[in-house]
């Protein structure tokens, strides 16, 4: 009987960075070693059995885009498809791992895990976090039960539904806010705090639907995501609704408090038939409803995460 296989998808990011210089953790150019070597530098990666590499993409994620989504998920669902397939990794850059890990989970449901990992130091760095955070990746990948989509760095184990980037240096980048980890990995072994994330529902068929029958970059539902701040107004709103806008998320302020000029914009253009949804900015909590709310609420999900949804809602009623 052959031993379960491990697929591992490189997109680039730090984890794949290099640098001039090995003392050197910010001044690196991302998405430079491809995935192969990355998998070559880490020895130990050959304890996990049969490894199947496959470079889907090479970019620092800060440049990530539909095309390269939907080139990802298009692979990440013909792997989930194959019975000798146990789990799928994904090297990501940090800076929208969570926006990708969302789209995942929402669209490709997986009862398999598929595990984003990354890192915050060049592979060049003297002493880089990447190889770490990969060998955890393939801990997860590899633990019987795990399934869904995961995000894994500096030991921790965070869902796609609740993962955010927080520090901009720091090797632990990552949290979950009030939800909390999944887990830990200790010395390849997993410490489980909750259930892994569920699939989502329904609307992942349309979704895949819609990028399986060749859809382009011009047919993807245009969100984009405003801020209430003090003086915020309603000409940014009012300028996307002219340039053909379907939908705006609004990262609030508190519990979802508009300035009431930003109010107004938006419960215009909402009538003229643009889709608004209200997040909040703070880092932890969510919107909670109150009776008689207009512009409805996020339903716990951060501003970016909230985006990507309400593009797979205008997906599936297209």
């Amino acid at each position: 009987m052959h031993p379960p296989t491990i697929v591992i998808l490189g997109t680039g990011g730090t984890i794949a960075g290099q640098a001039e210089s090995a003392s050197d953790n910010i001044g690196y150019i991302a998405a430079q070693v491809g995935v192969d070597q990355l998998v070559a530098a880490i020895p130990s990666l050959a304890g996990f059995g049969s490894l199947i590499t496959e470079q889907v993409a090479q970019v620092d994620s800060k440049d990530m885009g539909f095309e390269v989504w939907m080139r990802l998920a298009a692979r990440v669902n013909h792997f989930l498809a194959q019975p000798a397939v146990r789990g799928i990794v994904i090297t990501h850059g940090t800076d929208t791992l969570e926006e990708t890990a969302y789209f995942l989970h929402a669209v490709c449901r997986p009862a398999k895990p598929v595990v984003l990992t990354c890192a915050m130091r060049p592979a060049t760095a003297l002493v880089p976090d990447g190889p770490q955070n990969m060998l955890d990746a393939m801990a997860v990948a590899s633990h019987a039960g795990a399934r869904g989509v995961v995000a894994v760095c500096a030991g921790t184990i965070h869902s796609a539904l609740d993962v955010q980037k927080v520090h901009t240096y720091k090797l632990d980048a990552f949290s979950s806010g009030d939800a909390g980890p999944i887990g830990y990995i200790e010395e390849g072994s997993l410490k489980l705090m909750r259930n892994w994330p569920e699939a989502q529902d329904e609307r992942a068929q349309a979704a895949i639907k819609f990028i399986a029958n060749g859809a382009t970059l011009a047919d993807w539902p245009r969100v984009e995501v405003v801020m209430n701040h003090v003086g915020a107004g309603g000409s940014v709103v009012d300028a996307l609704h002219a340039h053909g806008v379907q939908g705006l998320v609004v990262a609030a302020t508190g519990n979802g408090t508009l300035h009431h000029e930003l109010e107004a914009a938006l419960l215009r253009v909402q009538a003229a038939g643009v889709k608004v949804v209200r997040a909040t900015r703070c880092l932890n909590g969510r919107v909670l409803p109150t009776p008689g709310d207009v512009l409805p609420d996020s339903k716990g999900l951060s501003p970016v995460k909230a985006r990507i949804e309400m593009m797979l809602e205008l997906m599936a009623t297209s």
